[in-house]
C-alpha cells in the first residue's frame, strides 16, 4: 500500500485562510521594529564587550538585560509576522542597512558614554515602536499589544540605565531639558 510523504504532497493543497491578511504598509512597518530589535541586541553586546570603567560590572550585567529584552522581542514580533504570513527579514544586511540606531565606536567605551548610547538605542527603538503603534493598531490589536509591551519594557531599561549618568535634583534626561 503507497502512503503519501510529505515530499509528495503539494503545497498548491494548502487551503489555509488566516482570520486577518495584514496590508503591505503593516508588513513594513512590523519589519521596522524588527530590525531595530535586532540591531539593540547587536549594540547591546558589542557594549557589553567592550564597556570599561567605574561601576563596570553592573553596567556589564544590566547590558545582559537589555539584550535579552531586545533578543526576547526579536523573537517575538518574527512569531507574529510569520503568524500572519509575512516573511521576517533579520539577516545582517537588512539590519545594518535600515536600523535607525545610531551606529556605535568600536573601540572600548567608558561606563559613562556606555549609559548614554544604550539608552539612546532603547529611546531609539522604542520611538520605533510608537511611530507604528496607531497603524498597527488600527488594523491589528493584537500586534498593538506586543508593542505595548516593548514600549514598556524598553522604557523602563532606559530609565533604569539612565539614572546612573543622573543627579539627584540637579538633572533631567537630555530629551527633556527645558
Amino acid at each position: 500500500m503507497a502512503t503519501k510523504t510529505a515530499s509528495s504532497t503539494s503545497s498548491a493543497n494548502h487551503t489555509s485562510h488566516p482570520a486577518f491578511v495584514p496590508s503591505q504598509s503593516f508588513a513594513t512597518q512590523t519589519q521596522r521594529v524588527l530590525v531595530d530589535l535586532t540591531e539593540l541586541s547587536l549594540q547591546g553586546k558589542q557594549l557589553h564587550w567592550n564597556v570599561v570603567g567605574k561601576n563596570f560590572r553592573d553596567m556589564h550585567l544590566v547590558l545582559d538585560e537589555v539584550v535579552d529584552a531586545a533578543r526576547a522581542f526579536t523573537d517575538e514580533v518574527a512569531e507574529r509576522m510569520r503568524a500572519l504570513y509575512i516573511v521576517p527579514d533579520g539577516r545582517t544586511a537588512t539590519v545594518s542597512e535600515d536600523t535607525t540606531l545610531a551606529p556605535l565606536p568600536s573601540t572600548e567605551v567608558d561606563t559613562a558614554t556606555c549609559v548614554d548610547l544604550v539608552v539612546a538605542a532603547l529611546y531609539a527603538t522604542s520611538k520605533t515602536a510608537r511611530d507604528i503603534h496607531d497603524d498597527i493598531d488600527a488594523e491589528d490589536p493584537t500586534t498593538a499589544d506586543l508593542l505595548h509591551s516593548i514600549i514598556d519594557r524598553l522604557e523602563q531599561l532606559a530609565w533604569m540605565i539612565d539614572a546612573e549618568n543622573r543627579v539627584a535634583n540637579q538633572s533631567k534626561p537630555a530629551q527633556l531639558t527645558v
